[in-house]
């Protein structure tokens, strides 16, 4: 190997801190060969108003596949369901807690909000879960970085908002947090808090770096999760939650679609060998389709009617 490791990755102050933990896990496979820190300016950082978290990761994606970097570091949660062509899913890191956490300006909790309140969340999922434990509340659409988001709670401008809990405790956040929800109400986004490491496919000796960090429990989570995404079209704006968990040999996976008023929902849990989690993703999947799940989610690009 000769030249740093290009490691690419967003500029925001997550993104880097996120990076910094894949490049401290990184420093002993790596011994003296020095690191380089790309950062990427994506569509989502130009207009976060107009994006979706694929946004987020194309311009980095394609930096990968051009050679301009080695290695990407995302969110899990922000991947589509289907790597680019020529790029694949290397390592996983340890997964943090992935539960949703909520960080209000007055409540203490959920329960306790008064009817009406104003919750902030541009994720179509957790507009759906709380409207369904509490449809007496107002969900508006926020977006910015963790930091603009606590702004908004601090000054008013809205009631709350629901944040991944990860995030916050890679930033040294946790102090804003009000109460950690619930995950048998509240299904985690598929892969949120677990940091993706992505390559080149054809990249053996990056490969056989990144494999010395792969931790292989929270991958093949994430496989189940991601398998079960993609069977259901694609589609990681979707009103869908799904939290995958491996113990021992054995891999639950427990999932949830709903409407978009949280009137709705159809849910599905199935556990299988750890060795099979992309058969464990459809098969909660193709339950799921037999529950209605197909009547909730939005159409494939392109198509008409359900995935």
């Amino acid at each position: 190997m000769t030249g740093p490791l290009r490691v690419g990755t967003r500029g925001s102050p997550l993104a880097l801190r996120q990076t910094a933990l894949v490049i401290r896990a990184l420093r002993r496979p790596l011994g003296e060969r020095a690191v380089e820190t790309v950062e990427i300016r994506t569509q989502g950082d130009r207009d976060p108003r107009r994006t979706t978290d694929i946004d987020f990761t194309a311009a980095i994606d394609r930096a990968l596949e051009k050679g301009r970097i080695d290695i990407a570091v995302h969110s899990a949660k922000d991947l589509p369901a289907r790597p680019p062509r020529g790029l694949r899913l290397a390592a996983v890191l340890p997964r943090a807690d992935p539960r949703d956490c909520l960080v209000l300006r007055s409540a203490a909790g959920l329960d306790t909000l008064p009817s009406g309140a104003v919750i902030g969340s541009s994720s179509s999922r957790r507009r759906a879960e709380l409207l369904r434990a509490r449809p007496d509340l107002a969900v508006v659409n926020v977006r910015g970085n963790v930091d603009t988001r606590l702004e908004l709670v601090r000054t008013g401008r809205v009631d709350g908002a629901i944040l991944a809990r990860s995030g916050l405790s890679r930033l040294g956040r946790l102090d804003a947090v009000s109460e950690i929800l619930d995950p048998r109400r509240f299904v985690p986004a598929p892969g949120q808090g677990a940091l993706a490491v992505t390559a080149r496919k054809h990249d053996r000796t990056v490969g056989r770096l990144l494999a010395q960090i792969d931790h292989s429990p929270s991958h093949l989570a994430v496989r189940a999760e991601r398998a079960l995404v993609e069977a259901l079209g694609g589609n990681c704006d979707a009103p869908l939650g799904a939290w995958a968990r491996c113990r021992g040999d054995r891999l639950t996976l427990r999932a949830v679609v709903l409407s978009r008023d949280g009137r709705r929902a159809v849910e599905a849990t199935l556990a299988a060998s750890c060795s099979t989690p992309r058969a464990l993703g459809r098969a909660v999947a193709r339950r799921l389709l037999r529950g209605g799940a197909g009547a909730l989610l939005p159409p494939r690009p392109g198509r008409e009617g359900r995935p």
